[in-house]
């Protein structure tokens, strides 16, 4: 089977699962705040959730370009970002303890997570470091049986529903480093809420997936959870940017075509003064733009996925592609709520809720004005600016 087969594949196959979660679904999803645990298990018992991992713990062993086809389809579905943050985590999330876990590590805790038996958040901003890493709080100090970690993580996604945490604390004092980034360890445990206060955050959009302020007071840590080498957990996140951007890209542009599916059906099916309003330039133009852009950054987002299967350097092109991809879809989910007039705000129609959901991935996992930096500074040879 060829590349192409097998992608095509792929996206049939999502496709077919997805089919069991209507619109319907993730509008109750959406209201509610409800996990959407059905449509986890599903991709779970189909094995979707190791499509990246190892073959040896369980895994299919394909590269990101097919992540990121399944991620696509799975937003493009409809389920948007309520369906795609639900696993996301499961696909990259966990790459560092995928490179630089023990075989323990991975044996024990990979499976688990491939089969659903276990739920993992991220542990890594701060309140008071954002995008500065280097910067966090959270300490984790030697005791006699491991470690104890103390500190606060904010915009920790799933953490309610959680029983596993990749979080990364300091274990060297800063100012002992040679360099900022240095003396930062990363651990995978268990998040035991006796030790850990788990507030939820209210927010614009994806209600069903939560995100979390997490506040950790004396929470014991076995030897065993430190993944690879003290101090080098900085360097071990790294690892899983590239990938995490490319993701976005694809699941942004997969939003952004089903925004502009329901949109172009509206523009035929309404008549306003005897014709259909698809028939106006005014609703044809920019709902063409929005397919051009789409189709552009998904060039952009399966180059870079590409690259990075080869083992090639794609930080540029990754970085590139999610800026491009989280723009292109917010555009389409703009235009389709505007199609869709006064109707484009009532709930029923969903492309509200898109475009709710359209502004996680041109926020996070790193603004534009950051991507921008990257690119003037590591691409175009500008100064650094920051």
């Amino acid at each position: 089977m060829s590349q192409s087969e097998q992608l095509d594949s792929i996206r049939d196959a999502i496709s077919r699962v997805c089919s069991d979660f209507d619109d319907e679904y993730w509008r109750q999803t959406d209201e509610s705040g409800e996990f959407p645990h059905a449509f986890v298990k599903a991709m779970a018992d189909g094995g979707w959730l190791g499509i990246a991992m190892p073959e040896e713990v369980g895994g299919a062993g394909l590269g990101l370009t097919e992540a990121a086809t399944m991620m696509q389809a799975v937003t493009e579905s409809g389920a948007g970002f309520s369906g795609a943050s639900s696993i996301h985590l499961n696909i990259f999330g966990l790459m560092p303890l995928v490179k630089f876990g023990n075989e323990v590590q991975r044996g024990t805790h990979l499976p688990r997570i491939i089969s659903g038996e276990d739920s993992a958040c991220f542990g890594v901003t701060e309140p008071n470091s954002g995008l500065d890493t280097a910067s966090l709080e959270t300490k984790a100090i030697r005791n006699g049986e491991g470690w104890v970690i103390n500190g606060r993580k904010i915009w920790t996604s799933g953490a309610q529903n959680a029983n596993k945490i990749l979080i990364i604390a300091r274990t060297t004092p800063r100012d002992q480093c040679a360099k900022p980034h240095q003396g930062l360890s990363l651990f995978y445990t268990d998040l035991d809420r006796q030790y850990c206060e788990i507030k939820r955050i209210p927010k614009m959009g994806r209600k069903a997936v939560d995100s979390n302020a997490v506040f950790i007071e004396d929470l014991p840590v076995r030897e065993e959870d430190l993944v690879g080498e003290e101090g080098k957990g900085f360097t071990y996140l790294l690892h899983g940017l590239n990938p995490e951007r490319v993701l976005f890209a694809a699941e942004s542009v997969g939003l952004g075509r089903a925004a502009l599916r329901k949109a172009t059906q509206y523009a035929k099916d309404r008549v306003v003064f005897g014709r259909p309003i698809g028939q106006n330039q005014g609703i044809q133009h920019p709902l063409a733009r929005s397919w051009a852009e789409l189709e552009a950054a998904n060039l952009m987002a399966f180059n870079a996925a590409e690259m990075y299967d080869r083992g090639e350097d794609c930080g540029a092109f990754a970085n590139a592609a999610k800026y491009l991809g989280a723009e292109a879809g917010f555009h389409a989910c703009e235009t389709a709520v505007m199609t869709h007039g006064g109707m484009g705000y009532a709930k029923e129609y969903d492309v509200e809720r898109y475009m709710r959901e359209s502004m996680i991935a041109r926020i996070a996992p790193v603004s534009r004005e950051m991507i921008f930096n990257f690119i003037g500074e590591r691409v175009l040879g500008l100064p650094k600016s920051y």
